[in-house]
C-alpha cells in the first residue's frame, strides 16, 4: 500500500506497536505523512486477531529533502510513530541554568525512550513539556527551570522512541466522550461503574487516586459527598484553588455559596460578605488544619482532608480573595507541590476545574487514567482531549456525578 510515487530524497523506516486500528492511529500517521508532503509505503503490517491483541506496522517514508524529512519525522513522533534503527540521542550541555541547548527536545506525555549509545533507557519522570537530561546510562525529565549548568540534554529528534497511547476504545465504551444528549441518568451510572473499577483496580495496584474539584462541587452542594469519599479512605490527594477551600468553609459556617443559600437557593442578604468572614476566620486561626484542631471548622471538604490526613495542595491565582494561609501563592512552589502529590497517580478525576485540570494533565504521563466531569461539553473536550487512551470525558452536573459515585462506592 503506497501513499505516492514519489522516488528521490529523504527515506527512512518508522514503526509502531498498538491498538492502531481501533484507535485510529494508522489512519492518523498516513494522513500526516501526506499532509507534510511526503510519500509513504507500508513496508510490513500485522493486524492482531482479537480486540485484546495489539497490530504492529512499518511505514517507508520518502521525503522530497531534510528539511520536509524533518518536519514529517517530528509530526510522526507526535503520535508515537518512531524511526526504525535511528542514530543514538545527540546531547548538547545545559551552559546557563534555566535554559536548555537550543533545539533541545521537547517532551509530550506518552512514555518515551532514549537511545544512549548501544541500548534504550526509559526516561524516569515522564511529563509534558520538558526537557530530557542523560547522566550516565539513565535518563528523566526535567522543567526548564531545573536545569543547571553542564547537564547533558537531548537535542533534535534522533534517539528517540515514543509509545503511542493506543488503548483498545470499545464503541460506546467507558472512555467514549458523551454528549449532554446521551448523558441519561441510567447512562451515568454505567460511565461511573467503570471510574469505580478502574479506580478499585488502581489502588489495589498500589497507585494513587488523586482529585481535581473545582468550586462548583461546593455551589451544587455536594461537598458532602466529597467529603464522605475523603473520610472513607478512598482519596490519595486533593488538587485544587483557594476558591474550593474559601466556600467548602462558608458553607460550612454559613450554609452558603458565592451567598447563595444551599438549602433554598436563594440569594441570602449580605450573603456576599459571608465568603469573606470565612477567610478572615480561618487566618485569624491560623489556618485550615489549626481551624480544625481548634473545634472551629467541624465539617466540610477541607475538614474531612484535614482529619482523614489526605494530602492536598491549594495553587493561588491573582484571582483569589484573602487568599487562604494554607494558599499557595508561589506558582512554583505550587507546580513542585501538585506534582510531588502526583507521584505514583494511576487515576485523576477532575470535577468542574479546567484551570486546574489543565495544569494537572500537563504534569501526568498518558498512560495515567484520567476522568473528566463537567456540565459544560466544551471543557470536557478541552480537558479529556489530550491524545490519551485513558482519558474519559463525561457532560454531567458535578453533584450528580458524585451521588452515583458514592452510591456505587459507599453504599449503605
Amino acid at each position: 500500500m503506497s501513499g505516492g510515487r514519489r522516488k528521490g530524497g529523504v527515506r527512512a523506516t518508522f514503526h509502531t506497536k498498538g491498538h492502531l486500528i481501533d484507535s485510529g492511529l494508522l489512519s492518523r500517521a498516513l494522513d500526516t505523512v501526506l499532509q507534510q508532503g511526503a510519500d509513504y509505503r507500508i513496508r510490513r503490517l500485522d493486524v492482531g486477531t482479537s480486540r485484546a491483541e495489539e497490530s504492529e506496522v512499518e511505514i517507508d517514508v520518502t521525503a522530497p529533502d531534510q528539511t520536509a524529512f524533518e518536519q514529517v519525522r517530528e509530526a510522526l513522533m507526535s503520535l508515537g510513530v518512531t524511526e526504525r534503527d535511528g542514530q543514538p540521542a545527540r546531547l548538547a550541555p545545559v551552559e546557563r541554568d534555566g535554559v536548555a541547548p537550543e533545539g533541545f527536545y521537547s517532551t509530550t506525555n506518552l512514555e518515551t525512550r532514549v537511545r544512549i549509545d548501544d541500548r534504550w533507557a526509559v526516561v524516569a519522570q515522564q511529563r509534558m513539556d520538558a526537557a530530557i537530561v542523560v547522566e550516565g546510562p539513565r535518563a528523566r525529565c526535567v522543567k526548564l527551570r531545573d536545569l543547571r549548568a553542564g547537564m547533558q540534554v537531548v537535542v533534535g529528534m534522533s534517539g528517540i522512541h515514543l509509545t503511542p497511547s493506543t488503548e483498545a476504545r470499545p464503541k460506546g465504551g467507558a472512555f467514549e466522550f458523551m454528549s449532554g444528549e446521551v448523558s441519561s441518568e441510567r447512562r451515568l451510572a454505567a460511565q461511573v461503574a467503570r471510574v469505580v473499577q478502574t479506580w478499585r483496580s488502581v489502588r489495589a495496584q498500589g497507585r494513587r487516586v488523586v482529585l481535581v474539584p473545582g468550586p462548583v462541587v461546593i455551589h451544587v452542594g455536594a461537598a458532602p459527598l466529597l467529603a464522605r469519599l475523603l473520610r472513607a479512605g478512598l482519596v490519595d490527594g486533593l488538587l485544587s484553588g483557594n476558591a474550593l477551600a474559601v466556600h467548602d468553609c462558608e458553607a460550612a459556617w454559613f450554609g452558603t455559596s458565592l451567598g447563595v443559600d444551599l438549602e433554598t437557593g436563594r440569594t441570602v442578604v449580605h450573603g456576599h460578605m459571608h465568603h469573606m468572614r470565612a477567610i478572615n476566620r480561618v487566618r485569624q486561626a491560623g489556618g485550615l488544619r489549626a481551624a480544625v484542631e481548634q473545634g472551629l471548622l467541624t465539617g466540610g471538604v477541607m475538614h474531612a482532608a484535614v482529619t482523614a490526613k489526605v494530602p492536598y495542595c491549594l495553587a493561588g491565582s491573582i484571582r483569589d480573595d484573602g487568599p487562604l494561609p494554607d494558599t499557595e501563592m508561589d506558582l512554583l512552589r505550587a507546580q513542585e507541590e501538585y506534582a510531588r502529590i502526583l507521584e505514583n497517580v494511576g487515576l485523576v478525576v477532575i470535577l468542574g476545574s479546567m484551570l486546574h485540570g489543565i495544569g494537572v494533565g500537563n504534569m501526568i504521563a498518558a498512560e495515567v487514567g484520567t476522568v473528566c466531569v463537567d456540565i459544560h461539553p466544551a471543557v470536557v473536550a478541552k480537558l479529556s482531549d489530550r491524545g490519551s487512551a485513558q482519558s474519559l470525558g463525561i457532560v454531567t452536573d458535578a453533584g450528580a456525578f458524585l451521588a452515583e459515585l458514592c452510591r456505587q462506592m459507599l453504599p449503605g
